[in-house]
C-alpha cells in the first residue's frame, strides 16, 4: 500500500521547502492547476497569475517567484485534515516583505490528488489583510 493522501501533502510541504523545482515539479500531474483568487496581492506584486496551469510552471513559482516577494517565510500548520483523494491544510505563513515589513496571513488550501499526485490545488487567503500587508495599506 501506498503513501495516504496526507502522506503526500505532508510531503509536499517538506518538499516545497528544498526550492527544488525539479522535484517540486515531480509532486504534481503534468496538468496540475493551482488557482488562488484573483488578483490576490502576491499574484499583482509580482505580475504574475493567479493560475498556474502545468507542473513545470507551479514548481517554478514555488521554487524561484515567490522569494521575490518572501524572505524567511515560517509556516505553521493549523490542521491538515483528509477524506479520499482530497486533503485540506489550513496554515498560517508568516514572512519577510521587501523593505524588511512583516508578512502574516491565514490560509486554506485544498488539494485534489490523482495517482499520488497533485492535481489540483484551491488556495484561499485573508486578501484584504494580504493588500494591507504587501502594498502597506492600513486600515484607518
Amino acid at each position: 500500500m501506498g503513501p495516504t493522501a496526507k502522506d503526500i501533502v505532508i510531503n509536499a510541504w517538506k518538499t516545497f521547502k528544498t526550492r527544488d523545482a525539479g522535484l517540486i515539479a515531480g509532486l504534481f500531474t503534468p496538468d496540475a492547476e493551482w488557482i488562488a483568487p484573483e488578483d490576490n496581492a502576491t499574484a499583482v506584486a509580482l505580475s504574475h497569475t493567479h493560475h498556474m496551469i502545468g507542473a513545470d510552471q507551479i514548481a517554478h513559482f514555488i521554487a524561484f517567484e515567490m522569494h521575490k516577494l518572501f524572505s524567511e517565510i515560517d509556516i505553521s500548520f493549523r490542521g491538515i485534515h483528509a477524506d479520499g483523494d482530497t486533503v485540506i491544510v489550513e496554515e498560517r505563513m508568516r514572512a519577510t516583505l521587501p523593505g524588511g515589513r512583516p508578512y502574516d496571513n491565514d490560509y486554506c488550501f485544498v488539494f485534489k490528488l490523482a495517482d499520488e499526485r497533485i492535481s489540483l490545488v484551491r488556495e484561499y487567503m485573508d486578501t484584504r489583510r494580504g493588500w494591507q500587508a504587501i502594498f502597506e495599506i492600513w486600515p484607518a
